[in-house]
């Protein structure tokens, strides 16, 4: 005789409603939360502390308008790009809408270091020039591609990416977030310019190197 696993009526019932919750509670923490109101405009002066900012009143049309994405970007770092954020410290109208944008301009030969967004997927448009554009998945698989102007790549939320100016010309990207907030975390200042610093025999054994190779590299990042 063949066991088999019935399951009663009352457990399936049970069984059904727990992955319907499952599934529209994943679905509800997957972005920002919904706005509960017409507008909740972002009062940054306040010190109370929620996921988002207080709303303030009045407000004003200015509130909901940033100029800041239309010009590039003035380029003075090391690696030859410029990220200029539209987010809700720029633009107070965004709080608690779940999007925001930004633009990132690139010498040639510039680069945007690895990092990544831990509160939001990246929807990325290149404005001018070309990028190489890539991003690493959690079985560390590169994807990759060559983007030109009016083309679209997109970085999946909270894996690490990069963007590439190969040519001598400048180049230029606008790119939108799931998030009024999405965050950055670059990984070389994270690793090696964190206060307190993360001990030379972690980074030493993570990496395989010499502790000196890393005392080496931590003083290119540690804040002067």
């Amino acid at each position: 005789m063949i066991n088999r696993f019935i399951v009663p009526p009352m457990a399936f019932n049970k069984l059904s409603v727990l992955m319907v919750v499952a599934v529209f509670f994943r679905n509800s923490v997957s972005a920002d939360p919904d706005l509960l109101q017409d507008v909740c405009v972002a009062d940054l002066t306040s010190t109370i502390k929620v996921n988002g900012y207080p709303c303030k009143e009045p407000f004003t049309p200015d509130d909901f308008f940033f100029a800041g994405l239309s010009a590039p970007g003035v380029i003075n770092t090391s690696m030859g790009s410029v990220v200029t954020p539209a987010s809700v410290q720029k633009l107070p109208g965004l709080n608690a809408l779940g999007i925001s944008m930004a633009r990132i301009d690139y010498t040639g030969g510039g680069l945007n270091p690895p990092h990544l967004h831990p509160r939001a997927s990246e929807l990325a448009y290149v404005l001018e020039g070309e990028l190489e554009m890539g991003f690493l998945t959690t079985k560390d698989v590169l994807i990759s591609k060559v983007m030109k102007k009016g083309e679209l790549f997109v970085f999946p939320k909270g894996l690490v990416h990069y963007q590439k100016n190969n040519q001598k010309d400048p180049a230029a990207l606008l790119v939108a977030f799931n998030s009024q907030f999405p965050g950055t975390q670059p990984i070389a200042p994270t690793l090696f310019g964190a206060t307190p610093p993360v001990p030379d025999m972690v980074l030493s054994m993570a990496f395989q190197v010499d502790q000196t190779v890393i005392t080496n590299i931590r003083g290119k990042f540690v804040k002067k």
